[in-house]
C-alpha cells in the first residue's frame, strides 16, 4: 500500500481548501488499513495520530496536516431480515451516505428517508449522529464495527455504547482518536413504516405536491426538494452543510428572549428549547453577507461557503467567529460549530 508524502487534500474536503497532508494513503479494506497503520508504526516517524477522511464533508482544515491522513474507501452493503417487518442493513464506512439512503428506498426499507441528501459517507454518520427533519442516526443505528487503533483488533459498539447525543457520540469524546468506524448496521422497516412529517417544511412540501398519504419515497422526495432549494451543492460551491449546531437553551431563557424578540422560533427538547441557529444568524444580518472569499449562503444563513473557491481554512474560521460573536452580542447565545476544525 503506497503512502504519499506532501499530498494535496483539496479534493478530499468539501470546502475545497488547498492544504497538504505530510503523509496520505487510501485504503479499500480493513486489511489494507491495518497494513498502513502497522507500516507507520514500524517507521516510528509520526507523533500525530492518523486522521481518517471519508467524504470530507464535515471538516475544515485551517492549516497543513503534519501527520498521516487515511482516506477510507471501504465499500459494501449487506442485508439480514430479522422479522417480517425489520431488516438489518450493514454499510461499509466508505459508502456515500445519500447513495446508501437511495439503495434502502429502492429495497423498500424505511427509516432513513428524512436523512436524504446529507453530505458525507456512512462511516461519519454515527460519529456526528447526523440528523434532519426529526430523525437522527441514534433512532436507527443498531451497531458499529470499529477498529481499535491501539490493538488493531475489531470491536463492536451497540447503539447504547455509542453514547449518542445531539450531533455527538462516544467517537467525538472519550473514543476520539482511539477507534475508526469500519461499518454501520441500521435497523430498518420493511412494511410498517413510521412516516415522520412533523417538521413544517416537509408538511408544506407534501401539501404543495397534493400528497395526503405519503410513502417513504414521498418523504425522501420532499426532503430532496427542500434541501436542493436552499442548500448549495458542495461540488459547485465549497461548503460543509450546516456549520453550526442549533443551540439549546432553558425554557426560562427562551421565554425571556420571546419578550424581546416575539418572532423567535423554538422547539421543545425535553426540559430545554432548541432554537434554529439559521434564524439567529439571519437576524444578525449575515444571510448572503460576504467578506473576502467567504460568505453566508444567500438562501440559508446556517451554511458558510467558499464563495470564490480561493478561501483558506483560517479565513473561513475567522468568518465563523464573527458570526458567533454577533449572535452572542444580540441574543446572549453562544453558537457551537458543528464542523470539525483541524
Amino acid at each position: 500500500m503506497k503512502i504519499y508524502e506532501n499530498f494535496s487534500l483539496k479534493d478530499y474536503n468539501t470546502f475545497g481548501v488547498d492544504v497538504a497532508a505530510r503523509y496520505f494513503a487510501a485504503v479499500s479494506s480493513t486489511d489494507e488499513l491495518i497494513g498502513v497503520l502497522e507500516s507507520v508504526r514500524q517507521k516510528g516517524n509520526l507523533d500525530i495520530k492518523p486522521l481518517f477522511l471519508g467524504g470530507g464533508s464535515n471538516i475544515l482544515f485551517t492549516k497543513d496536516y503534519e501527520g498521516l491522513v487515511i482516506h477510507l474507501n471501504l465499500k459494501g452493503i449487506s442485508e439480514e431480515a430479522v422479522s417480517e417487518n425489520e431488516v438489518l442493513v450493514t454499510a461499509a464506512a466508505g459508502e456515500n451516505w445519500h447513495s446508501f439512503v437511495l439503495f434502502c428506498l429502492e429495497q423498500g426499507y424505511g427509516g432513513l428517508e428524512n436523512l436524504s441528501l446529507i453530505p458525507g459517507n456512512v462511516g461519519t454518520s454515527p460519529m456526528q449522529n447526523i440528523g434532519a427533519y426529526g430523525v437522527e442516526i441514534k433512532d436507527v443505528c443498531e451497531k458499529c464495527t470499529v477498529l481499535n487503533l491501539e490493538t488493531l483488533k475489531t470491536e463492536t459498539f451497540d447503539s447504547a455504547e455509542c453514547k449518542f447525543g445531539y450531533r455527538d457520540s462516544i467517537f467525538k469524546n472519550e473514543g476520539k482518536g482511539k477507534y475508526v468506524i469500519l461499518d454501520v448496521t441500521f435497523r430498518l422497516t420493511m412494511k410498517n413504516h413510521v412516516i415522520r412529517i412533523e417538521y413544517g417544511a416537509i408538511k408544506s412540501e407534501l401539501e404543495r405536491q397534493n400528497i395526503t398519504d405519503p410513502t417513504i419515497r414521498d418523504v425522501s422526495d420532499a426532503v430532496l426538494s427542500i434541501r436542493q432549494s436552499k442548500l448549495p451543492d458542495p461540488k459547485v460551491l465549497g461548503n460543509a452543510g450546516s456549520f453550526f449546531k442549533n443551540p439549546t437553551i432553558s425554557k426560562s431563557a427562551f421565554e425571556a428572549l420571546q419578550k424581546k424578540f416575539p418572532e423567535i422560533a423554538g422547539y421543545a427538547a425535553g426540559e430545554w428549547v432548541k432554537v434554529p441557529a439559521g434564524w439567529l444568524i439571519e437576524q444578525c444580518g449575515w444571510k448572503g453577507k460576504q467578506i473576502g472569499n467567504v460568505a453566508s449562503h444567500h438562501l440559508q444563513a446556517l451554511v458558510i461557503v467558499n464563495k470564490t473557491g480561493q478561501a483558506g481554512g483560517a479565513e473561513i474560521f475567522k468568518f465563523s467567529q464573527k458570526i458567533i460573536d454577533s449572535v452572542e452580542d444580540k441574543f446572549g447565545i453562544t453558537l457551537e460549530r458543528e464542523v470539525n476544525i483541524i
